[in-house]
């Protein structure tokens, strides 16, 4: 008896082992069928798709206590002003990108560096080994031996010291050239990104260039030997017009969740969200349900579907609370919308590359850029009208009358929201 009582406690704990294991397996099986039936309905629907160009609002711009910016809703005019600018270069640039797509504008880029390179300026690259897993390898072989050419590894080498430190991807999009003329946002190199997405894109000279140019020398920099890093420079000014925020995970630093919380927590009037992906955790969520809560006008901008389908269901998961708080959905119909934007009480802006979501927020290499301005935020605002037009506005009793399979559906593929 002695025996049999010590051993029940063992015994209950493997019956709870193996419920949670059946549970868990349960729980997978059955999130492969719900991706698998939606990857299917994804691939029927975009079979029957025209492509088309995504609406483009223009150019704008603003100054800044006299810093110049520009922002742009077009790829190609952005493109054609980095390329000019690469053109321009006499003494250095430095250019990350998450994506850099084997196609024509790729190649642009390729060849104006390898001219920078060769006339005599010190170039470096970073862009994201998993992202460009389907580019050729051929096609970097192109690079010049004169540029210093980094692709940041699918899993680093060193992992297994710290997974959060050595496996963020590098999902920066940021080029500074001469320590001059900068340019932040959210386009990836590529023709798709050029015409077929609607995206946001920003250039800046002077004495904010300081801030993104040490975003990306920080990160060459970790574990190099005298001689390979890029070089410090001293900033023009202590406080300049625009503030960098760059998420470093090998420094385990991630200031951009920091900087829109503070921002929402700020607001008293209206805040006005733009980006792809919106898999907010609960001190995001919590932020923004409060914000309206409290009477701020509160709109997020999404797409109604992105290029990535689990996303956008993991994301309908939230659509209720927001919706009984007093949120506005906005769902953009007229192309995939990558912009990441937000502006504040006509006050507050921020333009970058870091999504509203898990990945961005705490795992990725990101850089975005907050600037404390009326007239600048009156241009991000504009292009968030422009873009309103082209989308569909989520209403509660729409929401609430979708069919009982989408909500099973969404039930499914919630526990992937800390994955995304």
């Amino acid at each position: 008896m002695m025996t049999s009582r010590l051993s029940l406690p063992a015994r209950g704990r493997r019956i709870l082992v193996r419920t949670a294991a059946v549970g868990a397996g349960t729980l997978f099986g059955a999130q492969v069928l719900v991706i698998g039936t939606l990857a299917t309905a994804d691939w029927v629907k975009e079979r029957g798709r025209k492509v088309r160009d995504a609406p483009r609002p223009g150019t704008f711009h603003a100054q800044v206590e006299g810093t110049p910016f520009r922002i742009y809703t077009s790829g190609d005019t952005l493109y054609d002003d980095m390329i000019e600018a690469i053109d321009s270069a006499r003494d250095s640039i430095q250019l990350e990108t998450f994506i850099w797509k084997g196609d024509d504008v790729g190649q642009r880029f390729l060849d104006a560096l390898n001219r920078a390179a060769e006339r005599g300026v010190s170039v470096h690259v970073i862009y994201d080994g998993f992202a460009n897993l389907v580019v050729p390898a051929s096609f970097y072989r192109q690079v010049s031996e004169r540029v210093h050419l980094w692709r940041v590894p699918v899993l680093h080498r060193t992992f297994w010291k710290g997974l959060i430190r050595h496996t963020g991807v590098n999902h920066s999009k940021v080029m500074v050239v001469d320590d001059d003329v900068a340019f932040v946002g959210g386009y990836n190199i590529g023709s798709l990104y050029a015409r077929q997405w609607r995206d946001t894109h920003l250039r800046t000279r002077g004495p904010a260039v300081w801030g993104l140019r040490d975003a990306i020398a920080q990160k060459w920099n970790e574990g190099r030997d005298a001689g390979e890093d890029i070089p410090w420079i001293p900033p023009r000014s202590w406080e300049p017009e625009m503030r960098v925020a760059a998420n470093l995970p090998i420094q385990l630093v991630y200031p951009i969740r920091g900087l829109y919380l503070e921002a929402i927590e700020r607001a008293q009037d209206h805040v006005y969200i733009t980006t792809p992906y919106f898999i907010p955790d609960h001190q995001i969520l919590t932020a923004l349900l409060k914000a309206a809560q409290r009477g701020v006008d509160v709109r997020v901008m999404l797409p109604k579907d992105s290029n990535h389908f689990v996303a956008d269901w993991v994301s309908r998961g939230f659509y209720g609370q927001m919706l009984d708080a007093g949120i506005t959905i906005l769902l953009y119909s007229a192309a995939m919308i990558h912009a990441k934007t937000a502006t504040v009480d006509g006050y507050w802006s921020t333009v970058g590359t870091a999504n509203i979501d898990r990945l961005s927020l705490s795992f990725n290499y990101e850089t975005n850029v907050a600037i404390s301005d009326p007239g600048f935020a009156a241009e991000i605002e504009k292009i968030f009208a422009a873009d309103s037009e082209h989308c569909e506005e989520l209403t509660s009793p729409r929401w609430r009358d979708r069919h009982p399979m989408a909500r099973v559906a969404e039930a499914i593929l919630a526990p992937l929201g800390p994955l995304l």
